[in-house]
């Protein structure tokens, strides 16, 4: 079945795009591994996410957004490494380089938050239906290791969030691992943080 038709299913199943517009977390398949997820610009829902995983609020959390989320001042290097890297790649960035409103518990302290374009179908039919960016965060207890499947995702922590979709083939990809995180330094200039 096409991802677009799985998107069409499971959203009308599990009313997805309502959750997350009423500031509900969610639980989904990413580019890399399984997620938790929410509206990047509700902040309520922000605190629940770092409630759920147990983890201090210095260690911040990424989102995914398209392209047009972003500001058109984004610098075309960060741009390009977003949009045609072989591999999922997380650019961090000034908040400020964002088109689109997020919380403001999100940003980590220096102002900076970790972004990635998607390549996975469905994330981003997830995110053009939303209209904003997603939070992703590993669906993982603070501290423990981050789940390479669907089975290894913790039951406590699935009673934990709001709605939980179900694993599928169709969310089946050889991704098993965090992204690349890669920050842009003020000078322009890009440094790897994780290969």
């Amino acid at each position: 079945m096409p991802l677009d038709s799985q998107f069409s299913i499971l959203n009308s199943q599990f009313s997805i795009l309502p959750a997350l517009r009423q500031g509900l977390t969610l639980l989904y398949p990413t580019d890399t591994i399984w997620g938790i997820g929410c509206d990047a610009a509700n902040a309520d829902a922000v605190e629940r996410i770092y409630a759920i995983k147990q983890r201090d609020h210095s260690k911040s959390m990424l989102i995914l957004a398209n392209q047009q989320m972003l500001s058109p001042h984004t610098p075309s290097e960060a741009l390009q490494l977003l949009l045609h890297s072989s591999r999922p790649t997380t650019v961090i960035l000034p908040a400020t380089m964002l088109a689109a409103p997020i919380a403001h518990n999100l940003p980590a302290a220096d102002g900076t938050v970790g972004v990635r374009i998607p390549q996975f179908d469905f994330c981003q039919q997830l995110l053009n239906h939303l209209g904003c960016p997603l939070v992703s965060t590993s669906a993982n207890l603070s501290g423990h290791p981050s789940p390479a499947t669907y089975d290894d995702i913790d039951p406590i922590l699935k009673q934990r969030i709001d709605c939980c979709l179900p694993d599928h083939p169709s969310f089946h990809h050889p991704a098993t691992a965090p992204s690349r995180i890669v920050r842009l330094l003020p000078d322009g200039t890009l440094s790897t943080l994780r290969g």
